[in-house]
């Protein structure tokens, strides 16, 4: 009976040490701050280009590897030629993007696909 009373106790004890993700338990009602509703290429996908991929030594005006991301002709033909959605999502058969960094966030490829899904505009 003794033991039964230490164990009872003990996993009392541990079950209280359980740590609840306060965004998990109660989610945005927008569904945790990514709006895809609407993307334009000025404010959701240039600056993800210049910060993550336009570097220098990598898609970058000067000395580009393969495409030129500083712009939107640029980001325009990578994406028509499909090379940049499968090459940011990591797809198997493409390059994984950014090279020698970590993937780039969930939202950030999700603005990028909703703005080619909406027709890749110069907006």
């Amino acid at each position: 009976m003794k033991k039964l009373m230490i164990l009872f106790f003990g996993v009392m004890a541990l079950s209280g040490c359980y740590y609840d993700k306060e965004n998990e338990l109660y989610p945005s009602p927008t569904g945790g701050g990514c709006d895809t509703t609407t993307s334009t290429f000025s404010s959701n996908v240039l600056p993800v280009m210049q910060q993550k991929c336009a570097t220098s030594g990598c898609h970058a005006t000067t000395l580009p590897t393969g495409y030129n991301l500083s712009n939107y002709e640029g980001v325009k033909t990578a994406v028509t030629e499909g090379k940049l959605l499968g090459s940011i999502r990591h797809q198997s058969g493409f390059s994984a993007m950014p090279k020698g960094s970590a993937k780039l966030d969930d939202c950030s490829i999700n603005k990028i696909a909703r703005w080619v899904n909406l027709g890749m505009l110069n907006n």
